[in-house]
């Protein structure tokens, strides 16, 4: 005995809530003729990008701070540095210079540097020998 699939189909009624693109110009044109100001068109807008990069602060006006954190890591310790304002670029340089100088992995996301391990005393001597003086 072989089973088959139960297939019904539904045939609806057309909606008569479903408005044509004729009938809302001539709602349109009642709307502008009951209240004597004309409906505007709807136009698409068009956003143009800014080609200009996003300027990297000076490193002595950066105010660069440094947490740990271990919370939804798994258990794993990690320094975050936070208030970093430049480009990604910049920022991606800063943490290749940091894991680099502290010889962990890291990462650069979401606006924020990730170091791996407790390392905020150390990096705080970096970070003020190489210029972030407003870091803490």
């Amino acid at each position: 005995m072989a089973l088959r699939p139960l297939i019904r189909t539904f045939d609806f009624p057309k909606c008569q809530n479903q408005i044509r693109k004729e009938e809302m110009e001539d709602w349109k044109s009642k709307l502008s003729a009951l209240t004597g100001v004309p409906v505007p068109e709807v136009t698409e807008t068009i956003y143009e990008e800014d080609d200009d990069k996003i300027q990297t602060l000076p490193k002595k006006q950066q105010k660069l701070r440094l947490a740990m954190e271990r919370a939804g890591r798994g258990g794993k310790t990690v320094t975050i540095i936070r208030g970093f304002v430049g480009s990604e670029e910049d920022m991606n340089e800063l943490c290749k210079l940091l894991k680099q100088k502290c010889g962990v992995g890291g990462t650069a996301k979401d606006g924020e540097i990730i170091i791996q391990g407790d390392h905020r005393p150390r990096l705080l001597e970096i970070l003020k020998n190489e210029g972030y003086t407003q870091s803490k």
